[in-house]
């Protein structure tokens, strides 16, 4: 992201309202991976934390569950 980094955006998204969408789910994938960067994800507003590489079936296991396809 140019102008803003995920912290930023996430912390926008959750100022709005639920019919604006602040509550709409989100997950970071990143390549931080350390202990202290999933804390800082997780309070920063995300639901997971998922870091590189992906591994495909997890991250659709994520989707799924966030969007309540399980």
């Amino acid at each position: 992201m140019l102008e803003e980094d995920g912290y930023t955006l996430i912390h926008k998204v959750r100022n709005l309202t639920s019919h604006q969408g602040g509550k709409i789910p989100a997950v970071p994938v990143t390549a931080s991976a350390r202990a202290e960067d999933r804390t800082q994800a997780l309070l920063a507003g995300f639901e997971l934390h998922i870091p590189k590489p992906v591994n495909p079936a997890e991250l659709g296991t994520v989707v799924a569950n966030l969007a309540g396809i399980t």
